[in-house]
């Protein structure tokens, strides 16, 4: 897929399609002007996504190296880690109550979301992703320079400090490569 193209593409002011079709595959950049998320890829990992890392320890296609994760949307709003029809699918969920606090994670296979995870809700907006018309914030801490994806709407998700508000920005790709990644 060549998803370091996404970064560069991106940089370079390359228009993004104001709608993703349903069932093609994408990349997601962080939009945030002046900080060090700007134009960052979302990877997935630890069973999170996140903006700038960690490595993704991801077993994908033809023994591919991808540094970024790839997407696709359904006909039922819901998101998944693009795997080229392989099982187990990973899907993408959100925990937007009180004890989530917005955290946004994924699940392989038959896996349990976390008690009030929503699966549903995922939309492209004029070329952003979103969940139920919010966006999403990235906050510091895990490893050294990563930054972990939450729904916005949480001041300090999970104890987190120093939150980013990111535009999601959706980058259509035309040659994914399928991953299945980390589950722990």
């Amino acid at each position: 897929m060549q998803f370091k193209n996404l970064a560069i593409a991106a940089s370079s002011a390359a228009a993004v399609s104001a709608q993703t079709p349903i069932g093609q595959t994408f990349g997601v950049l962080s939009i945030a002007s002046g900080t060090q998320l700007q134009y960052a890829g979302w990877s997935a990992s630890h069973r999170g996504l996140f903006a700038r890392g960690p490595a993704q320890e991801a077993s994908c296609d033809k023994g591919a190296k991808e540094e970024f994760a790839t997407f696709h949307l359904n006909d039922k709003s819901e998101l998944f880690l693009f795997n080229n029809g392989q099982n187990p699918p990973q899907q993408i969920f959100v925990d937007r109550s009180g004890m989530g606090q917005g955290i946004v994670g994924y699940t392989t296979g038959a896996e349990p979301t976390v008690r009030n995870a929503e699966r549903a809700g995922f939309s492209i907006e004029d070329g952003h992703l979103k969940f139920d018309g919010a966006d999403f914030q990235a906050c510091p801490g895990y490893e050294e320079g990563a930054y972990k994806i939450w729904l916005a709407g949480t001041t300090n998700p999970g104890g987190n400090s120093n939150c980013t508000a990111i535009a999601a920005r959706v980058q259509t790709l035309s040659e994914p490569v399928g991953c299945l990644y980390s589950q722990q």
